[in-house]
């Protein structure tokens, strides 16, 4: 088996398919920050935290992962857009209803996706297409692709809790930026992807000079410098690799795991709420 591609600051939405013979077929949509673990509660059910609609269904197989959200609140967003893609004002142009005998709800998902990546504000993140069962795999048809600068992979994936290494957390790397000139920190620089090139900037400064008229989250441009193409995704990913992971204890492992239940069961309560609002409103 591959190995797990390891991912900083994972924020997922993900797709279960239930292989049961008595519910086969069925789906279900769902956020997280560590697939693994989320995948092990909805087959042990609601008494190990996993969901009520999954509970006592199982077993259940995660068959795909979205990836690559900057936030949870954008993940969350996107989990409730694609749970409810009749509600959300980004989908209203399309007739988003499954067709009877024609299409399977595994079918009618991937067809929610496919529409769901191709407008903003998800067009433009550097979104990853994640198959973890490559059994259940299906091309995107020629006209539903994804956008160009989002990547459709195969393999496992684990996410690792990060924090900045000491060394970067105590004496920040400080260098001038080639596009205003002033002086920043390790957690406000941009490098190239060229390792040839030794351009240093602000992430605001490159931002401002890739970004069109009238959009708010860049998707590639040309190096200032040694005029290389640059993704936008490749460059942030570059920049948070400069963290390191944190072994911890188990106990710690369950304090930390124990806090993002929480914390996303009041985000998720939060977008459901004021789903209305948050899908009219790009910036949060």
């Amino acid at each position: 088996m591959a190995e797990p591609e390891l991912i900083v600051d994972f924020f997922g939405v993900y797709l279960l398919y239930n292989i049961n013979p008595k519910f086969k077929g069925r789906t279900y949509i769902g956020y997280t920050r560590d697939p693994n673990r989320r995948l092990m509660q909805h087959n042990r059910g609601t008494w190990a935290g996993g969901a009520y609609r999954t509970s006592n269904r199982g077993p259940w197989k995660m068959v795909m992962i979205i990836h690559g959200f900057p936030n949870n609140i954008s993940a969350l967003r996107f989990e409730w857009a694609w749970q409810n893609p009749n509600k959300t004002i980004r989908l209203q142009h399309l007739n988003l209803k499954k067709v009877p005998r024609k299409e399977s709800d595994f079918q009618f998902k991937l067809r929610v996706l496919s529409e769901m990546l191709k407008v903003g504000p998800w067009c433009r993140l550097p979104l990853t297409i994640r198959w973890l069962e490559n059994e259940y795999f299906e091309e995107f048809q020629p006209e539903r692709k994804p956008p160009d600068h989002m990547k459709v992979c195969h393999g496992p994936v684990k996410s690792r809790n990060l924090k900045p290494s000491k060394d970067t957390a105590s004496s920040p790397i400080r260098a001038k930026c080639g596009l205003c000139f002033t002086y920043s920190n390790a957690k406000e620089q941009l490098t190239c992807m060229n390792s040839n090139c030794d351009l240093v900037v602000h992430i605001t400064c490159l931002a401002d000079k890739f970004l069109p008229p009238g959009e708010y989250i860049p998707i590639e441009g040309y190096c200032p410098k040694c005029k290389m193409k640059l993704k936008w995704g490749d460059l942030i990913r570059k920049m948070k690799g400069c963290y390191e992971t944190t072994t911890r204890t188990s106990e710690e492992l369950e304090e930390q795991n124990s806090d993002d239940d929480i914390v996303c069961t009041q985000d998720r309560q939060f977008v459901d709420n004021h789903s209305w609002f948050l899908d009219c409103n790009e910036d949060l």
